[in-house]
């Protein structure tokens, strides 16, 4: 938190919190004013499996106290990987009840959930949701303001979405932002995308929230936020 400050950033997110000291980071966010813009819903299993839902709700609800405790806005949620032994439609389905369930515990909060797609060409083979287009049907089949998406550009390039395409008309169905660039998931800059371009159009089209940096730096992970910095000026 401290350096990404010092680097300039105002926002960091991680994944897990369970195993965070929590009252460090109160001290660091109220040091140095910066916020956390989201963290994984613990714990992470698979919503395509309806046996896991129990477990995954109970644990949703201990998600949203930590959030609040460090005002934080969104939580992240990953489908799971395929079932062999059931079918697309009844996976998607089994996401959709636990997202609706979800939702439930979310109203009030003030917390969104964003679920998040993933590409299954390099990354996460055997994932179930590795189509944009499909997470915001799931998003709008729920039909609850609480259930959004994460957007990670990265994963959406990766799986030769154009994102134009994909979020037309639906950008307000996203509740946070990921980039790397492509190829190697490498700091912007370093691949094919255009990514600069990718945050303007989803700007213009209504996003106003963090878009965060999710990547391996080539260099020293100073060395490649500053030279972002200096590309976002």
């Amino acid at each position: 938190i401290r350096l990404a400050r010092k680097a300039g950033f105002a926002y960091v997110e991680f994944w897990r919190w369970s195993n965070k000291d929590i009252e460090a980071i109160e001290a660091a966010l109220k040091e140095t004013g910066v916020a956390i813009a989201g963290f994984v819903a613990e714990p992470m299993i698979p919503l395509t499996d309806p046996a896991c839902h129990t477990e995954f709700l109970e644990g949703l609800k201990h998600s949203v106290d930590v959030a609040h405790r460090l005002a934080t806005p969104v939580l992240i949620a990953q489908a799971g990987n395929q079932l062999a032994d059931r079918s697309r439609s009844e996976q998607s389905t089994a996401i959709v009840d636990c997202l609706g369930r979800a939702a439930a515990i979310l109203t009030g909060s003030g917390i969104r959930l964003g679920l998040e797609p993933l590409n299954t060409i390099v990354d996460h083979p055997g994932y179930f949701l590795n189509s944009t287009a499909e997470a915001l049907d799931i998003v709008d089949e729920v039909g609850m303001p609480e259930i959004r998406i994460v957007y990670d550009i990265y994963h959406s390039e990766v799986m030769s979405e154009s994102i134009v395409n994909v979020l037309a008309g639906r950008v307000d169905r996203i509740a946070h932002v990921h980039l790397a660039d492509a190829p190697g998931r490498h700091e912007p800059g370093s691949g094919q995308i255009d990514w600069q371009r990718c945050i303007r159009w989803l700007q213009s089209s209504g996003y106003n929230g963090p878009v965060g940096l999710e990547y391996r730096p080539t260099d020293s992970t100073s060395e490649s936020l500053r030279a972002l910095m200096n590309a976002s000026d």
